[in-house]
């Protein structure tokens, strides 16, 4: 098959949500005077703004995965081939590098920068566990329900865990991966690059294993469609 259009989409995608996560970062650190809960304000607000625009915009041609996260998901759910997951795969990569070295230089730094902000020890590691479950929980059941409120559903999502999660809801292997390659805010070191995606599989794989269980799990009889308690 002609992956061609997808393998864009995603490549794109990917770069421009990096391009708003690390050039966002930059502006809001050197705008805030040394106040980091407003540098991440701007940030969050970048972010999740910059998440719903793109799903909507790619979402028919790809997807809109941007996260190597749902991609596996997809594969393991027969849903894609590991084919398509490969091309899916390398354009999330590379689209995230990408889309660091585009904030860079509209920044005036070097194009890439090894990271020195220090992201590691367990209560990281379960802080992107948390996110990463909450992150495909949403997708996978939303997508399921609501197809069309996909976009909103993310971009509220990950607002939302930049400020209850400690590590600020990294939540993908591709941008953790580019992330390690910026030192500025929104950097995190290349040596703890490996335990974040680990705890991000294991986020991703909870969620799974809990949407096939609810998948396969009885419908109550006693319960009444659309009625609260």
């Amino acid at each position: 098959m002609n992956w061609r259009k997808e393998f864009v989409a995603e490549f794109i995608g990917t770069a421009m949500l990096l391009a708003t996560v690390v050039g966002s970062g930059i502006m809001g650190e050197r705008l805030a005077g040394g106040n980091v809960a407003v540098a991440l304000l701007a940030n969050t607000l970048a972010t999740g703004a910059a998440l719903i625009a793109l799903i909507a915009t790619f979402g028919p041609t790809s997807g809109a995965h941007f996260n190597p996260l749902v991609t596996i998901t997809e594969v393991v759910m027969k849903r894609a081939s590991w084919g398509k997951a490969s091309v899916y795969l390398i354009a999330q990569v590379l689209g995230a590098i990408a889309g660091v070295m585009a904030a860079h230089y509209m920044f005036e730094l070097p194009l890439l920068m090894e990271s020195t902000h220090m992201r590691t020890g367990s209560h990281q590691w379960w802080s992107e566990i948390v996110a990463s479950f909450g992150l495909l929980t949403i997708i996978l059941n939303v997508a399921k329900t609501r197809p069309d409120f996909v976009p909103v559903a993310v971009g509220a999502y990950i607002t939302a865990a930049y400020w209850f999660t400690a590590s600020t809801s990294f939540a993908n292997p591709a941008v953790t991966i580019a992330r390690s390659l910026t030192d500025t805010f929104s950097g995190i070191r290349p040596t703890d690059v490996a335990g974040f995606i680990l705890s991000q599989v294991v986020g991703a794989a909870l969620a799974l294993a809990l949407f096939k269980w609810s998948e396969g799990a009885p419908a109550s009889t006693t319960s009444t469609p659309h009625q609260s308690d």
